[in-house]
């Protein structure tokens, strides 16, 4: 366990940040990112004690960084020693949102139809990305134009997402590595760790990644086929799209009527659809 970063007593000078943060060392299995933790802080001259006094927001702001990578970076500053508030998931906004074009198929990339079987998957299994990590393909089972989940938790069904799911299948069978693998969501390439490989379990900002990349891209594809009647819709999803974390689309399926896998996120899901009802009284 790191040691905790603590603030200087009123009458001891504060260290330059480059020394301070020098004094703190890197939590194990996130080097990378707390390197660029480290640089970001540094290109504003702040060390630890800057950031565990006014919170990531300065760093935030300069390097432009969405809601889930603070998050991100403010769990990489804490694992490290660095005492900050992690910051609440935001409520997706708005609390309903058309989800099935990130479902549709739009061109044979792996990496496109990997991300559409997830989506499509999810609206009906809407589980968290660590469960998704660890779902093997012997847990889902094609059945009558929809696909059925069982897990130690139990069973769900997911209608609508065969296509999609038949489509990863087909396509991943062309490559031994991905054929063999016993993940839904298998790595397509190599990463930088050293247990790395083709057909391998990916990690958990992985696939955040992962699902950011396709949503933003998704977004490009409407704007770029919209019609006439369509381009202000399409422009407007576009940018909600490009804010869309994995989190949020996952409590909008469940304030849509999926299921709960587990009890996480149900009551903000609730909570949306109460929002609605309200609304539309």
């Amino acid at each position: 366990m790191a040691r905790e970063w603590q603030l200087p007593l009123p009458d001891m000078p504060v260290p330059p940040p480059e020394r301070a943060w020098r004094r703190l060392t890197a939590p194990e299995g996130y080097g990378p990112q707390w390197r660029r933790l480290v640089d970001a802080a540094l290109e504003l001259g702040l060390g630890p004690d800057d950031l565990a006094e006014d919170g990531l927001e300065p760093v935030a702001v300069a390097r432009g960084w969405r809601p889930a990578t603070v998050t991100l970076y403010s769990k990489v500053a804490r694992y490290g020693g660095v005492a900050l508030p992690v910051p609440r998931t935001p409520e997706p906004d708005p609390a309903t949102l058309d989800l099935r074009p990130l479902t549709r198929i739009r061109s044979e990339d792996p990496e496109h139809l990997r991300a559409v079987a997830w989506c499509a998957l999810a609206l009906g299994w809407p589980a968290a990305v660590g469960q998704f990590r660890s779902l093997r393909r012997d847990q889902v089972h094609p059945s009558a134009g929809r696909l059925v989940v069982r897990t130690d938790d139990g069973e769900w069904s997911v209608p609508g997402a065969t296509t999609a799911w038949n489509a990863w299948e087909e396509v991943r069978g062309h490559f031994p590595a991905l054929a063999a693998s016993p993940w839904v969501l298998p790595a397509l390439r190599r990463g930088p760790g050293l247990d790395s490989r083709i057909g391998g379990r990916l990690s958990n900002q992985a696939l955040q990644v992962t699902f950011t990349k396709h949503a933003v891209g998704t977004g490009h594809h409407l704007r770029a086929t919209a019609g006439p009647r369509r381009r202000e819709w399409a422009a407007a999803l576009a940018e909600t799209y490009r804010e869309l974390s994995y989190d949020s689309y996952r409590r909008l399926s469940l304030a849509a009527g999926a299921p709960p896998v587990s009890g996480r996120g149900v009551v903000r899901a609730e909570r949306a659809v109460a929002r609605e009802a309200r609304r539309a009284g």
